[in-house]
């Protein structure tokens, strides 16, 4: 890590338990109490995805679930935008991943990088808030598609632009942008390929909410806050999976069920006790459950997809 690097770390980063603090390459990762902010860090390229951001995005992901000190995970950009797409540098073969001597891959076997990084974000046992800088473009809106909540500076742009380059839209975002703002306004973006102001992001229930640009992160930072200081950490993070997963249920049953479990489960256990009496006794909650140990015994309850 560079000198100007360490310069943009937040004084409070603290290491997770028993670990070094990790040393990437175009991402910082910062610890300030629960909350683990990842920055995009190629400012000088506007933050443009590589194959290196990605594999340490995921890596990243893969550190916040196995630290239960962890609670919050905001994503944002360095500099004046948030991702501003692939890295273009390849020119007119950007695209074209042939293997290395030429030859064609296997096409059952080629994976899209920004729907790795979309698929990791989306098994996250933590709540993910995107803190939304500048420019998001491409792989910079889809990747965060399945990021729960998205904030957006005035200083931010969107645009699903692929289909103005001869592509389609990547990151699993064919499955997480209907469900995000509908089919209606996820094919006019798409079919359009435009580039759009925040307001039309807020107006199109994109972004939550949209700030000065030097009241993004304090935002962010508030709403991270208010779930650390009041929620279960096991509770969200079944809570979380519930609702995504259940966006592709063909009937409510299918939430009843794990509803069910859910309630049976952890209705019994040290949380929901100290939640209630806590309540009762008006004081702040002390949730005690660790996601690494007290997750419920039918979870995951699902059977991750293969690619094949």
């Amino acid at each position: 890590m560079t000198l100007a690097q360490r310069a943009k770390i937040p004084p409070k980063m603290r290491r997770a338990k028993g670990t070094r603090m990790p040393e990437y390459e175009e991402i910082l990762y910062a610890v300030d109490g629960a909350v683990l902010t990842i920055t995009l860090n190629r400012p000088d390229k506007l933050n443009a995805f590589t194959f290196v951001m990605m594999r340490e995005l995921i890596d990243s992901f893969d550190r916040a679930d196995a630290d239960d000190d962890i609670r919050v995970v905001i994503v944002t950009g360095a500099g004046r935008g948030f991702c501003a797409g692939a890295d273009l540098a390849g020119a007119g073969s950007t695209f074209d991943y042939r293997n290395e001597d030429g030859s064609e891959p296997d096409l059952e076997s080629v994976r899209d990088g920004g729907g790795l990084v979309a698929l990791r974000v989306f098994r996250s046992t933590k709540p993910v808030i995107a803190a939304i800088n500048g420019p998001a473009v491409g792989v910079g809106v889809t990747m965060t598609l399945p990021m729960d909540i998205r904030l957006a500076s005035e200083d931010a742009r969107f645009g699903f632009v692929f289909a103005r380059r001869g592509l389609v839209p990547e990151a699993a975002s064919s499955w997480f942008l209907p469900r995000v703002v509908g089919i209606n306004r996820a094919m006019e973006w798409v079919a359009t390929g435009r580039v759009f102001p925040a307001s039309e992001a807020l107006a199109g229930g994109l972004v939550r909410s949209v700030h000065p640009a030097d009241e993004l992160l304090p935002a962010a930072h508030a709403l991270a806050t208010e779930i650390v200081e009041n929620t279960s950490p096991v509770s969200i993070a079944v809570a979380r999976q519930m609702l995504w997963r259940m966006l592709g249920a063909d009937h409510p049953m299918e939430a009843h069920k794990i509803d069910s479990r859910a309630i049976f489960e952890l209705g019994r256990q040290a949380d929901a006790r100290e939640g209630v009496v806590s309540f009762l006794e008006k004081r702040p909650a002390r949730f005690s459950m660790r996601v690494s140990s007290d997750m419920p015994s039918f979870f995951p309850w699902w059977e991750e997809p293969r690619f094949a």
